[in-house]
């Protein structure tokens, strides 16, 4: 099963992909349906049964005559994890983090695949950042590890695109709590291209055994392994759902592998193209305009 969400004139709908590649558009054969992801999701077992019988009976979709979104195109949160692979930390120059590092993004970051990222003009150091994206399928506070990843929907591609030189504010004293900008850093528009869709987590045997790959105009530049993450999936969950309360749709971004182009002195320009492909999920690809 793969989850899409594209554009209607009513709005956010729901699709679900066939074997033969084409759309089936589940709030049509199933009006029942919610048509928002963050609801659908919420269903669990019971919205993929239902999903999945939609995909027998229901109507195809005009794929030319309607637009992809990112999977889930209204989270209430995306939480993302820092230098949690610990190749991309000595990369950075920087020690493995003694506890996840915590970030968030903010939905006009949102792209879908095949969507133009268009170079923000403060920045001339814009780096790519493959990363597994889990997204929450249930309420929840204080998860025990141990039952961290009964909460988990599904799994997607994302890309952490980050501005290299935003990240720390040059008029701010070193020395002050307030030195990083997060915002120009992390959350400029565009800066994080999700899909093409989400693959339930009943599919995926292992989410801590994937491999993954990253390219820029077909060069690879990032090819790793999901389990070589410091703190695992069901740990981040635990960790985060300390915080605050996870919903369903929110999204968390689980951390970068070694190979950014920070470590290389390479940036991303326009007419670059890049890709990201995770094992037994897919693959993205967006250019840079």
């Amino acid at each position: 099963m793969r989850l899409i969400s594209f554009a209607s004139d009513s709005g956010p709908r729901i699709a679900a992909v066939a074997s033969d590649g084409s759309w089936v558009d589940l709030n049509e054969a199933d009006p029942g349906l919610p048509a928002g992801m963050c609801k659908f999701l919420a269903l669990g077992r019971d919205g993929l049964r239902r999903a999945a019988a939609a995909l027998e009976t229901g109507k195809r979709v005009a794929r030319d005559k309607v637009r992809l979104l990112p999977p889930v195109p209204r989270p209430e949160k995306i939480i993302c994890i820092g230098l949690n692979y610990a190749d991309h930390a000595r990369e950075t120059g920087k020690e493995a983090p003694a506890e996840p590092v915590v970030f968030n993004k903010l939905q006009p970051a949102l792209r879908a695949a095949g969507d133009p990222i268009v170079l923000p003009r403060l920045s001339s150091k814009v780096d790519y950042e493959a990363e597994l994206v889990v997204g929450i399928g249930a309420r929840g506070r204080h998860i025990p590890k141990e039952k961290a990843l009964e909460d988990v929907a599904g799994y997607t591609c994302g890309n952490d695109l980050s501005a290299r030189d935003r990240g720390r504010r040059p008029h701010v004293a070193d020395t002050s709590p307030f030195k990083a900008d997060w915002v120009a850093h992390k959350s400029f528009d565009g800066s994080c291209p999700l899909g093409p869709w989400i693959v339930p987590a009943s599919d995926i045997k292992d989410p801590q055994n994937l491999a993954m790959k990253l390219w820029v105009n077909d060069t690879i530049k990032q090819d790793s392994n999901t389990g070589r993450m410091i703190y695992t999936l069901a740990e981040q969950i635990a960790h985060l759902s300390s915080r605050l309360t996870l919903h369903p749709g929110d999204l968390i971004m689980t951390g970068t592998p070694a190979g950014v182009g920070a470590g290389r002195g390479e940036y991303l320009k326009a007419g670059d193209v890049v890709k990201i492909w995770i094992e037994g999920i897919g693959e993205i690809s967006n250019k840079i305009a």
